[in-house]
Parts: C-alpha cells; sequence; structure tokens
C-alpha cells in the first residue's frame, strides 16, 4: 500500500475500506487568485472526482448511507472535490485527496445512537410551574392601578 502522503495510488478511507486509483479521476486546471506568472501558466488547481455507489468492497448498507448523505453533492453520481489553494499542483493533489477521503469518511460513518428520551426532573417542573405564576402575577400587578 503507498504511503498516504503519495498523490497517486489508492486512496485509503477507513482502515477496511480503500478507494482504486483506477476509479479516481484527475481534471487540471489554472487556478484564480494572485500568483503572478505563475498562475497564468500552471494548472495547479485539481478536481478529482469518483463515483462513490459504484466502489468495489462496500455492502449494501454503505452504498445506501453514501446515496443518502451524498445526495446533495452527487451530480450524475459522480461526487467531485477541488483544490487550488496551493501553488504547486502535487500539494492540491494531495489537498483534494485528503478532502475525499473525508467526505467519503464521513459520509460512511455508522449513524450516532438514538438520544434516550428522559423526563424533566420534579425539581425542574416546579421550578418551571413557579416562574410561570410569577411571572402571571407580575403581569397581573401591572393591570390594576387605582
Amino acid at each position: 500500500m503507498p504511503s498516504t502522503d503519495d498523490a497517486s495510488g489508492d486512496l485509503p478511507v477507513t482502515g477496511a475500506f480503500v478507494v482504486p486509483a483506477a476509479a479516481l479521476h484527475w481534471r487540471f486546471s489554472r487556478s484564480s487568485g494572485p500568483g503572478g506568472q505563475g498562475v497564468n501558466t500552471a494548472d495547479s488547481r485539481v478536481e478529482l472526482s469518483v463515483t462513490p455507489l459504484e466502489l468495489p468492497g462496500l455492502t449494501g448498507a454503505q452504498r445506501e448511507r453514501l446515496a443518502d448523505r451524498l445526495a446533495g453533492r452527487l451530480v450524475d453520481g459522480v461526487l467531485t472535490v477541488t483544490a487550488g489553494e496551493h501553488r504547486q499542483q502535487r500539494r492540491n493533489r494531495q489537498a483534494a485527496r485528503e478532502r475525499l477521503a473525508a467526505v467519503l469518511r464521513a459520509a460512511l460513518a455508522p449513524p450516532p445512537p438514538a438520544r434516550r428520551r428522559t423526563k424533566p426532573t420534579r425539581g425542574s417542573q416546579e421550578r418551571r410551574i413557579q416562574a410561570k405564576k410569577q411571572r402571571g402575577e407580575l403581569k397581573r400587578a401591572r393591570r390594576r392601578w387605582d
């Protein structure tokens, strides 16, 4: 397995899930913003695309979770992340890989356990009722004037 700082090769997402390099599609363009001559000539901005629902090694539940959680980010079934904040294309490639791994890791994470419903304590209920009565009494006192 290549090291994680390699800008090519398979992309490790979790300990058990790796995106194969063949599934990653790269696109390069010129970055925007200041930078002088370098920004006008170098294609340092990176777009990294993957079709997450077609990745090998996913279970049916993981595919459903990906489809549900990435629904707003998928365009024709393709997930795309961009990086253009660095001057070197290599660093932008690594930033895009890290972003893609983070997005997939968050989407694959199991849902949190359901919240255990609790009842308010008797003391908190009494304090709430007492505060309501006090507020009502204050408003009642404002109404009366002789």
